[in-house]
């Protein structure tokens, strides 16, 4: 058996935690549902073990043990912070890693019904993130780059899943996109990966954000995109003025990466439907509806 064909159970988890942590090997341990490059188990009420599983390498999990404890303590929401580290053994040749949890719902299972509090507090947060990073931050490289440096990507996308009723629509937000004027401020820090399932929700708004694994200093419109792809419909508007630092040529790089990031949550959803490895059914409406909001600007 290779080690990417171990089942990684909660007897395992708790047998790494026996091995490693064992002060920790009694608490209650919970699958997650969800994820596919790291699978994550509840342990207890307030901690998560999050284990490498298709992920080839322990690069994200090693970027977010050392810089979520940096970013977490200025940040307005909750983000999983790790607390304990676990290394490869015999018994389990990955990493994983103890972080707290991030209590809510993901957002591709819930709801947002107030979206002027969810985009001012999306907002928030991201201005508190969105600051000039240290020159050793990492920097992507699968993400980040211009949206004229995307379009292959883009392309792939609009094909797979994109009807022609709507497909020179889309094709002309991404132009617009890849014509607007490149970041030049500093590089910040930026997520990276803001989706449906990246962010938690409860009493109708956003209350946390987790998953950093892609995080890398460089152009904010990577996150600012989540003013189409997280919130309602209508509150675009109001989430810009409240961030109030994104240029014209910031918003239209935005608005063309958020219809990309749309076209890959409506490609997981129709993966999911053919039953693909990684598919993903429930991300197809998420993503027709972001798409929509993209195509009327709001």
């Amino acid at each position: 058996m290779t080690d990417t064909e171990i089942e990684i159970s909660a007897d395992l988890v708790r047998t790494l935690l026996r091995e490693q942590h064992p002060d920790l090997a009694g608490l209650d341990i919970r699958e997650v549902a969800g994820g596919w490059g790291n699978q994550m188990w509840r342990l207890g009420d307030e901690l998560a073990v999050r284990v490498q599983r298709m992920d080839p390498t322990p690069e994200l999990q090693l970027k977010e043990r050392r810089w979520l404890p940096v970013l977490a303590p200025r940040l307005p929401l909750p983000v999983p912070t790790p607390v304990r580290c676990g290394e490869p053994s015999e018994r389990f040749p990955k990493h994983w890693t103890v972080m707290t949890w991030v209590p809510g719902e993901p957002l591709d299972h819930g709801s947002i019904s107030r979206g002027v509090h969810a985009a001012d507090t999306l907002a928030g947060f991201l201005r508190a993130l969105h600051v000039e990073a240290p020159a050793e931050a990492p920097i992507a490289t699968d993400r980040g780059a211009h949206p004229r440096n995307c379009t292959d990507g883009f392309a792939h996308f609009l094909h797979a899943v994109v009807p022609d009723g709507i497909a020179a629509d889309v094709r002309t937000v991404w132009e617009d996109a890849a014509a607007a004027p490149a970041w030049e401020g500093p590089p910040v820090w930026v997520h990276g990966d803001l989706h449906p399932a990246n962010v938690v929700v409860s009493d109708g708004t956003l209350s946390g954000v987790v998953d950093f694994g892609d995080m890398f200093a460089g152009d904010p419109a990577w996150d600012l995109a989540a003013a189409w792809v997280l919130l309602p419909e209508g509150t675009a508007a109001r989430f810009f003025d409240a961030y109030g630092h994104a240029d014209e040529a910031a918003i239209r790089r935005a608005r063309g990466l958020a219809a990309m990031k749309s076209l890959f949550l409506m490609l997981m959803g129709q993966n999911g439907d053919r039953g693909l490895p990684g598919g993903k059914p429930h991300w197809g409406p998420v993503g027709r509806a972001a798409l929509a909001r993209v195509l009327r600007g709001v």
